[in-house]
């Protein structure tokens, strides 16, 4: 025991308890805010925390209606959140913990994008591809539009189409999933930068200089492809060349016997 309360002792096992209570609560908020459910969320918390204080001060009658309510709750938790439980499942399983843990086996997804840019670049449409590694990029998803579907070719080549309402701005993917398009990158204010560098290099350079994304770039003008990476650029990528950068960008060299362990993918 630590302290007491009153009358209630207070151990460290319980201060874990609200510890990892509150941080589901405020990632939960975080994760509804600004959409229709955090309305019923925070309805669905009054009804719990009035069922809490009419048992503590002992109201016979409320306890019992709460009580009974209880199956109904779970019931319409799950049909009144359905959209957002789905969502949620899918934003746990793209987690950096859970791919640090599980790498991801089916790699389909790498041929898309390699088609997709190959494709681009032939029909010389500009495009700006940002790819998440381990540092977040809600800040940078949060100034575009949200699109959350799978990648492909198809649909990463009708984002860059010049007549796409979407084309102007970066694509944002995490692991398998096109999250948002039309994102507004940071501009490089390196002054060593090429003067005849575009708006899309300067804006993959500041990117790539303020986290560790890996930013695909085809020119509107030449068609040639690039990539930034940690504040520097790399030009005139052949095919076979941005494969092998997007293998190691997804599949990593396990660190350690524990990630070799749970490893699911193989060589």
């Amino acid at each position: 025991m630590l302290f007491k309360i009153g009358f209630i002792p207070v151990t460290i096992i319980d201060l874990i308890d609200i510890a990892i209570v509150t941080t589901i609560f405020y990632q939960l908020y975080q994760f509804l805010k600004g959409s229709v459910a955090i309305r019923m969320f925070t309805g669905l918390l009054v009804i719990i925390v009035v069922s809490m204080v009419g048992e503590l001060l002992g109201m016979s009658a409320l306890t019992w209606i709460m009580s009974s309510l209880k199956t109904v709750w779970v019931l319409a938790f799950v049909i009144l959140f359905q959209p957002e439980l789905r969502r949620l499942l899918v934003f746990i399983g793209q987690s950096r913990l859970i791919r640090k843990i599980v790498k991801v086996g089916d790699l389909h997804f790498i041929d898309e994008i390699v088609q997709a840019v190959m494709e681009l670049s032939r029909k010389n449409f500009g495009a700006l591809i940002i790819i998440e590694r381990d540092m977040s990029l809600k800040s940078i998803i949060e100034t575009g539009i949200t699109l959350q579907a799978k990648v492909s070719k198809q649909l990463i080549s009708s984002v860059f189409n010049p007549r796409s309402p979407l084309h102007d701005g970066g694509l944002v993917i995490q692991n398998d999933i096109l999250v948002a398009a039309k994102t507004v990158l940071p501009l490089s204010q390196n002054p060593s930068l090429d003067p005849a560098l575009g708006m899309r290099h300067r804006a993959a350079i500041g990117l790539s200089e303020q986290t560790d994304a890996l930013i695909i770039v085809v020119s509107e003008e030449t068609g040639m492809i690039s990539y930034a990476e940690n504040g520097k650029l790399v030009r005139g990528l052949t095919e076979s060349m941005l494969r092998k950068k997007l293998n190691e960008v997804f599949t990593p060299k396990p660190q350690g016997k524990i990630t070799r362990f749970f490893s699911l993918s193989t060589d």
